[in-house]
């Protein structure tokens, strides 16, 4: 579905804007698969510390082991993401403010050099 009235520039934003969020996608993705990975190794590590375990038992232990450490590690992201956000959001705002400065420093230096050089110029003329 391409906007023909859109240019060409706008349809490459949104087409990195695409790719972006599928790259965040799948780092996202890959970032979980390696999180439970090393669950299910820790899992392990806790289980061979314990050898009295049936082989039933040290199955069912490293299985809530890891269901443990997956709430904690979905918790933990969830906490990451609220913040990250919250900071996103304080630092649109602290820019916007830093911006508003830079354009209203910049239309004013350009107003004092257009009045410096008109009055430069009146005074050439007399």
């Amino acid at each position: 579905m391409s906007d023909p009235l859109r240019t060409g520039a706008e349809r490459t934003w949104d087409g990195e804007r695409e790719l972006d969020r599928a790259v965040n996608e799948i780092e996202g993705f890959l970032l979980w698969e390696a999180e439970k990975d090393r669950a299910r190794t820790r899992a392990e590590a806790f289980c061979a510390a314990l050898p009295w375990l049936t082989d039933s038992q040290r199955q069912d232990v490293a299985v809530r082991y890891c269901q443990d450490q997956h709430e904690i590690s979905r918790a933990y992201l969830q906490r990451i993401a609220v913040r990250s956000a919250s900071l996103r959001t304080e630092y649109e705002g602290v820019y916007r403010i830093l911006r508003r400065r830079l354009v209203t420093a910049c239309v004013s230096a350009t107003t004092v050099l257009v009045a410096l050089v008109t009055v430069a110029a009146a005074g050439l003329t007399r």
